[in-house]
């Protein structure tokens, strides 16, 4: 999607974006509902069909020839201008996000403002790849250099759609990669209009978007012979799927999967109001709904009993509506498929555990009109229990106690994800330590939640939580070819007789 290639979000109930005007008017659209009010429909978006796809790897892929010819500096001078490009409208944008996505307007907030920044960061590194590695020895010399890796599909959730399109988006253009991007059918609207105002910053076509069902028009990138990278945030089953699409064509790909992100409170810890609102926010911020959320906390037992009374007075705190409502401190979730997984996930916990049910309604004459769902409290639940076990991704949370810490460690890790964990305590030395054991692929300490994991650091998962890491030079790198070029002008000690 281009500046004068493609059809943007350009009011709330336009279609999102393709490769003309012409086919967008071609095909069918969908629906966007709002969460909070499922009877308002927010917008649409076009439904892209394989041929529809086809034509626009077919566009971008020239387009990235040029692009992946420019230096880094000048790629990074682009993605600059493209980051004052998106500064436009950010609280139109915003508004639209938490009418389309259900999460409050200061979620909302955050996520629009972070496609400035991440341009404006990869921006400033991408003149790391015109640095070569030259080595030179009595055998000759040796060139390193990392080149683009290709066209690149990005395909991203509907949680922070924003966020996490361009934590893929702005690493694979410094690269030197053209770029498409399919969104979440849930969440297409506010992420189409920030693509177009950083599109039509950029070269044409470098920069697409193909809007449509992930069983087809996300099945169609992934297969595509001609798209060389897949980036992927979401369910761990769509990331196996994935891979084994791409393996047809020997695609590269990066997974962001699922999470099921153990917080461990330790008896030295510092249960004061800032850390029980830092912990809420762990766990509650997007309704429970973000992949690094904490989904399970330890306390250790000599702390049990405190950490829960305190924690539930905060969750209790927690007012429940419409995300533009000024009086909400939490949203619905943002699907009906959502909801119903969650709700069942807690009437299957209620028999074998205490689920406290807590905060209030904003406005309960609405409340049968979206997606909503109170804040739950669970106590006195086994380890093995399918709320411990499984990612919620929702506002319920389970509270265990442990005895040593071998023993929360044990407990800790004894999942199948290993995307991030907490550890809190006042003493740091400990917990850095303690954190050393925790199979996660980032574990922080007195914090645990958007903004903890930055650009300084790699963020990814272990286990089945992914494949490859982002932020920083990390992601550029997940994006290119290591490339060495070799001068041996003496072959008198190569392998084999020596040439005549």
């Amino acid at each position: 999607m281009s500046a004068n290639s493609a059809v943007g979000a350009t009011t709330d109930v336009a279609a999102a974006g393709v490769v003309s005007p012409a086919a967008a008017r071609d095909l069918p659209v969908a629906q966007v509902l709002n969460p909070a009010d499922t009877s308002a429909v927010v917008g649409h978006y076009v439904l892209s069909d394989a041929a529809t796809v086809d034509a626009v790897v077919a566009h971008a892929e020239t387009a990235g020839r040029a692009w992946g010819a420019l230096s880094g500096t000048e790629r990074g001078s682009w993605l600059t201008a493209a980051a004052k490009a998106v500064s436009a409208h950010e609280a139109e944008r915003s508004t639209l996000l938490t009418r389309e996505q259900g999460k409050v307007l200061w979620e909302s907030e955050v996520d629009v403002h972070s496609a400035a920044r991440a341009l404006r960061q990869n921006a400033e590194l991408a003149a790391h790849l015109d640095v070569e590695s030259v080595v030179r020895d009595g055998r000759g010399t040796t060139i390193m250099r990392r080149i683009p890796m290709g066209l690149t599909a990005v395909i991203v959730p509907w949680n922070y759609p924003v966020y996490l399109t361009l934590a893929g988006v702005a690493p694979a253009l410094a690269a030197g990669n053209a770029v498409i991007v399919k969104p979440s059918e849930f969440a297409p609207l506010a992420i189409t209009r920030t693509l177009e105002l950083i599109a039509a910053a950029l070269p044409e076509g470098v920069l697409s978007v193909v809007p449509g069902d992930g069983a087809v028009a996300g099945q169609a990138l992934v297969s595509h012979p001609l798209v060389r990278k897949v980036i992927f945030t979401g369910g761990t089953s769509t990331g196996r799927s994935i891979v084994k699409t791409a393996a047809n064509t020997l695609k590269s790909v990066s997974l962001e999967l699922g999470g099921n992100d153990p917080a461990i409170v330790l008896d030295s810890a510092q249960l004061d109001d800032r850390t029980i609102r830092e912990l809420r926010r762990s766990v509650f911020t997007c309704t429970g709904q973000i992949c690094i959320n904490v989904k399970r906390i330890y306390v250790h037992r000599s702390r049990h009993r405190e950490f829960v009374d305190k924690f539930s007075a905060a969750v209790d705190e927690i007012v429940v509506g419409d995300g533009l409502g000024p009086a909400t401190t939490m949203g619905p979730l943002n699907n009906a498929k959502q909801l119903a997984s969650v709700r069942e996930l807690a009437e299957q916990t209620r028999s074998h555990a205490d689920v406290r049910v807590l905060g209030r309604k904003n406005d309960p004459s609405s409340w049968d009109r979206g997606y909503f769902m109170l804040p739950s409290v669970v106590t006195g639940i086994a380890p093995g229990a399918p709320l411990v076990t499984r990612e919620q991704f929702g506002p319920i949370i389970p509270i265990l106690p442990f005895d040593t810490e071998d023993e929360a460690i044990s407990q800790a890790n004894d999942s199948e994800f290993g995307l991030a964990a907490s550890v809190w305590s006042e003493d740091v030395d400990h917990a850095l330590a303690l954190a050393r054991r925790v199979e996660a692929g980032s574990v922080f300490v007195n914090t645990h939640r958007m903004g903890s994991s930055d650009q300084s650091m790699p963020f990814g998962g272990i286990k089945q939580s992914g494949l490859g890491r982002n932020h920083g030079m990390w992601a550029i790198e997940e994006c290119t070819e290591l490339q060495a070029i070799s001068h041996r002008p003496d072959t008198s000690g190569f392998p084999g007789p020596p040439t005549v």
